[in-house]
């Protein structure tokens, strides 16, 4: 089932305009979220997050009681207790072009089985950058089309993410998580600042663990004892290896981490 602008459809029965912006000019922005046990989980944080992109990009939300309505009835009509919701909202129909209509936007919502995420993963680094001057450093949107490439790059080279730096070489993120390393023995992220995208999993990772945001040379990459990426499908998986270097992983601080995080999920669903 797919929720559509109010309503519950099947999913071969959803269809969206064909000059919908998200489509043609990849004018939308979303979020993908976790259910445990059929709940979703960290509702509140994701529409905040989906508020600060929509008003980045210009996009007017409808009620956010409505969009929780439409995670909620997609997550239950699944039937999944371990699913993978997506929320997309887009600019709606539009001209051909760059600029907007008025009319209203398209809402979308729909849920799918989320595949085992191992503990373990291998990661690259890939030669192009994210600019953390650009206009949409920092939202999710749906002009997604770097992440893509790096990731084919990822999965040509046998790994499952790409590591990105941004415009100034310094460490930035994932092409859909936020990285954490180990450097002489602290626990480290890249800050807001890198352009990197303020995950919901990373922000609750610290709160939970000790780790200091600072800027990060992507060459530290090659020094680091740990590393583990962050995202809530993956929660935190370490990293076995990094461009064929291997890694002891999981590694205690990285263990620390998926600890202490399980642990916030055990505890409540609305963190």
């Amino acid at each position: 089932m797919i929720w559509l602008n109010g309503e519950l459809v099947e999913d071969s029965d959803a269809s969206v305009h064909a000059l919908d912006h998200g489509i043609t000019v990849g004018d939308g922005v979303f979020e993908s979220l976790r259910t445990y046990g059929g709940e979703p989980f960290a509702v509140r944080r994701h529409l905040d997050r989906l508020e600060r992109s929509a008003k980045g990009l210009g996009i007017a939300l409808p009620a956010r009681e409505l969009l929780e309505l439409a995670i909620r009835e997609v997550s239950a009509a699944s039937g999944l207790a371990d699913a993978r919701v997506r929320l997309t909202v887009t600019g709606g129909p539009g001209p051909i072009g760059s600029g907007r209509s008025d009319g209203a936007p398209t809402v979308i919502a729909a849920a799918s089985a989320r595949e085992p995420v191992p503990p373990t993963t291998a990661v690259i680094t890939v030669p192009w950058v994210r600019n953390e001057r650009s206009p949409l450093a920092g939202l999710k949107t749906t002009s997604y089309a770097e992440n893509v490439v790096a990731l084919a790059r990822a999965k040509e080279a046998g790994a499952s993410e790409a590591l990105l730096a941004n415009t100034r070489g310094e460490l930035c993120e994932g092409t859909g998580t936020n990285v954490f390393l180990v450097l002489d023995g602290r626990l480290v992220t890249p800050p807001l600042s890198s352009g990197c995208l303020a995950g919901v999993t990373r922000e609750l990772v610290l709160e939970v663990c000790d780790v200091v945001e600072e800027a990060i040379p992507f060459e530290a990459l090659a020094d680091a004892d740990e590393v583990f990426v962050t995202s809530s499908i993956r929660e935190v998986q370490a990293v076995d290896q990094l461009d064929g270097r291997a890694l002891a992983a999981p590694g205690p601080l990285t263990v620390s981490a998926r600890q202490a995080y399980q642990a916030l999920v055990a505890k409540t669903r609305e963190p």
